[in-house]
């Protein structure tokens, strides 16, 4: 009876800003029910991040929108039953927060990722020069004076900071980087203009608490959990980038597809070599 047939765009009020925070009053010439308006407004309004400071009660929304307290409770269950809101008896009602997901053991990025899902990727580049890392060229198989180029990067999806990552490149590769915007580009699109075409590599992923620098610029709980990705990517053979990132458990999931034989799951799971 109810449910996503009805989620259609609402037809907004003339004295209503387009990109106005607040909520837009249903229209009742509409033959769109009450509730999907309301529903649907209730959608722009936790995507746009309007109630980080809560979400309100029936009442007090019942008031906003001047509808039936009715209409109020329909349009509220359609979004529980969506995932978009979760409530509890005695408890106020809580938004939940979008969970972005990214298979296993394919080239798709966090970017890419993000992408798919609807919402829109940036970056802060916190950090891109030239640099030596000892370990980091023992990881990439070069000698440990290599000259490099880092990478560091605070992705957001929706201007929220879901990860923090550092990438080191080869810096007879990837110098020209140097010179690119990065803030929302996808770096494994930058490198294919420079003729590197990223086809293999491995990752290796684990939970773990969070470092505290780490936590705040994730906005988290000092030791909150994350995740945490080593990815080495190759090209044609050679390792050309060695990448740590730790994402926020609670925004992020990995998936693996598998068959009866097992084959990718075994490779995701238990042998996996150290990427």
């Amino acid at each position: 009876m109810y449910g996503c047939p009805y989620i259609l765009p609402v037809t907004t009020p003339a004295l209503s800003s387009p990109t106005a925070p607040g909520p837009r009053l249903p229209d009742r010439s509409d033959p769109l029910p009450l509730w999907a308006q309301v529903c649907a407004d209730l959608r722009r309004r936790i995507d746009s991040g309007s109630f980080a400071a809560g979400f309100p009660g029936e009442l007090t929304l019942t008031e906003e929108y001047e509808v039936s307290r009715h209409t109020i409770r329909e349009a509220l269950r359609v979004l529980r039953g969506e995932g978009v809101l979760r409530s509890q008896r005695g408890r106020p009602t809580i938004v939940e927060p979008t969970v972005y997901r990214q298979s296993l053991g394919t080239l798709s990025s966090l970017f890419d990722s993000v992408a798919a899902q609807g919402a829109t990727p940036r970056s802060d580049v916190l950090r891109l020069a030239t640099t030596v890392n000892a370990s980091v060229c023992t990881e990439l198989g070069l000698a440990e004076s290599t000259e490099l180029i880092v990478l560091e990067r605070l992705r957001y999806a929706d201007d929220q900071p879901i990860a923090h990552d550092i990438s080191w490149l080869p810096a007879d590769i990837a110098r020209p980087l140097i010179e690119r915007d990065l803030s929302r580009a996808a770096l494994y699109a930058e490198l294919q203009t420079l003729g590197v075409a990223i086809d293999g590599g491995a990752e290796r992923v684990t939970a773990e608490r969070a470092p505290r620098h780490i936590a705040d610029l994730l906005g988290l709980a000092a030791d909150a959990p994350v995740l945490y990705l080593e990815r080495r990517a190759i090209s044609n053979g050679r390792s050309i980038e060695w990448r740590e990132t730790h994402v926020r458990a609670d925004r992020f999931s990995l998936e693996a597809e598998w068959s009866a034989a097992g084959s990718t799951l075994t490779a995701a799971v238990e042998g996996m070599p150290h990427p």
